[in-house]
């Protein structure tokens, strides 16, 4: 069990793209971004074979090398997936993980004035590049996408925005629900605002750029806040409106209703065809889930069951939001499965 000595059976072959969609991005983040695509066992031995695909995106705050880190006595995700293809349990597939970081935390992987062209540089930019550089089946049909909770979100709704790329999505507790996920932490945002950063914003921002990252308590909902904001409510000209009255918490309903349009269990009608059309829909939370994604993923199950679609696998499992990557086989499992066919 010596962390260091897991021998990978496929191999990651590491890129940089250089993204046009990224250039000039409102908060100045980098245009070029890490990717790296993974191999798996067998896929040199014949030049003709040709592979279904996944692309794999991360949560809040998540950047590219941070899949390498480690729970104690657990694997990473990483080694969890080239063991998975290794013993025969999956069909082989390519397996490309993606950076969509920001410096608010994330991007929730869509185009927004707040933050920059996310959903653009996935499917426009880093697909075509996969396609273009290995054997795979350069169709929606054979394609599939990943993640945990931001990056959930992101599996839920990118398919439904660009159903011309997306044949299957795997999420697990991914951000769903916004009622039940969002809202109830604005009523904190808002006394932090109040008592420790004179009701601005930027005074939190220049604070938390002046010290480690989230060494108070509060940080994770204010950053959480601000972000889905700039992601779900910011003007064509970059202003990033909240949902809330930073004064007293009292919702805004025009701007609330902005970010209710972009939850993926309220999308589910207006995307039916397309999704009826996926081959794979696996989703998945846990019971204990500190943000209650396990509600959000019933929510989503059941939005998808209103449209007839039901061949779905579902499973709410004994756990919280966190040290979960022992489930992410599984969503990948089920995608390699129906993808490959």
């Amino acid at each position: 069990m010596e962390p260091w000595s897991f021998d990978l059976h496929g191999r990651f072959e590491e890129h940089t793209i250089r993204s046009d969609a990224l250039g000039a991005n409102p908060l100045g983040d980098p245009s070029e971004r890490p990717l790296w695509v993974y191999v798996p066992p067998g896929y040199d031995d014949d030049p003709n074979a040709r592979f279904a695909s996944i692309y794999v995106i991360q949560g809040l705050t998540g950047q590219l090398d941070m899949w390498r880190n480690r729970s104690p006595f657990r694997r990473n995700f990483p080694e969890l997936a080239d063991e998975l293809f290794a013993r025969g349990e999956a069909p082989p597939v390519i397996v490309a993980w993606v950076d969509c970081w920001t410096s608010l935390g994330g991007s929730q992987f869509l185009d927004s004035p707040g933050t920059g062209n996310y959903l653009t540089h996935l499917c426009d930019e880093i697909v075509p590049f996969v396609d273009e550089r290995y054997r795979t089946i350069a169709d929606r049909s054979h394609r599939g996408i990943q993640g945990k909770s931001s990056g959930g979100y992101g599996a839920m709704v990118v398919p439904m925005l660009r159903p011309d790329l997306w044949g299957g999505l795997a999420t697990h507790a991914g951000d769903a629900l916004f009622e039940v996920c969002y809202l109830p932490e604005f009523r904190d945002t808002v006394r932090t605002l109040r008592d420790e950063y004179d009701g601005s914003y930027e005074n939190f921002w220049k604070d938390f750029r002046s010290r480690p990252a989230f060494s108070k308590e509060s940080d994770g909902h204010m950053l959480n806040d601000w972000c889905m904001a700039a992601c779900y409510s910011t003007d064509p000209d970059g202003t990033v409106r909240l949902p809330f009255d930073p004064a007293t918490g009292e919702l805004i309903p025009e701007i609330w209703d902005r970010w209710l349009q972009m939850d993926p269990a309220r999308m589910v009608p207006d995307h039916a065809d397309d999704l009826r059309s996926l081959r794979a829909i696996y989703i998945d939370a846990g019971k204990k889930d500190e943000w209650f994604l396990d509600l959000g993923a019933e929510a989503f199950r059941r939005a998808l069951e209103g449209i007839g679609v039901t061949d779905v696998s579902f499973e709410l499992f004994d756990a919280t939001h966190m040290a979960i990557e022992y489930r992410y086989p599984l969503g990948l499992r089920y995608l390699a499965e129906r993808l490959s066919a």
